[in-house]
């Protein structure tokens, strides 16, 4: 299971959680989701610590600059890699097993999950970091959400999160006509 932690950010805790991933010698995936603020982010974790080799990877790189940037990682010349969502799917790194998602109460359920499964890939104890602006208020379903994803952490736990998603977001109109469509019989 992958030891998380849901709470307000801090500068003295993404520090020491990244340091401590280095330690180790591990890597560090570093979720913030706006293209915009991501440069001011990573100089941001390269003042808190300067001894990280830090990368950034989003959807705005050229095909061939994302993957140049991802399998550096990958082949650990980076220990921390400031990414956008985009590392939901796809490279795996085992050596990356601390995840440290900024602004978390703005992902949905499922996404938060999804990210979480980008670490505790190997042997080594795995850590998700769930943060949110300090002073801000979290609204219900963001504070259900971040209440779900903290409570279920172990193997297994992605259907009791698939089922409070359902609870908390509604089952739509899931066998409806809208969404089913209409069978026309002649």
């Amino acid at each position: 299971p992958v030891l998380t932690y849901v709470g307000e950010y801090s500068d003295e805790q993404v520090a020491a959680a990244i340091r401590r991933e280095l330690l180790r010698e591990g890597q560090v995936f570093y979720v913030h989701n706006r293209v915009s603020t991501i440069p001011g982010i990573a100089n941001r974790l390269e003042e808190l610590v300067p001894e990280a080799r830090i990368a950034v990877a989003h959807g705005k790189l050229t095909e061939a600059q994302l993957e140049k940037v991802m399998l550096d990682f990958w082949d650990r010349k980076f220990d921390v890699l400031v990414s956008t969502t985009i590392i939901e799917t796809g490279l795996d790194v085992p050596n990356a097993n601390t995840l440290i998602v900024d602004r978390a109460d703005k992902y949905g359920l499922s996404q938060l999950h999804q990210l979480r499964g980008r670490v505790g890939r190997s042997r080594d104890r795995a850590y998700a970091y769930f943060l949110y602006d300090r002073g801000h208020e979290l609204s219900e379903t963001a504070f259900e959400r971040l209440k779900t994803i903290s409570q279920n952490s172990d193997l297994g736990g992605g259907m009791a999160i698939a089922m409070k998603d359902l609870e908390i977001r509604g089952a739509g109109n899931l066998l409806g006509g809208e969404q089913a469509g209409h069978i026309r019989s002649e």
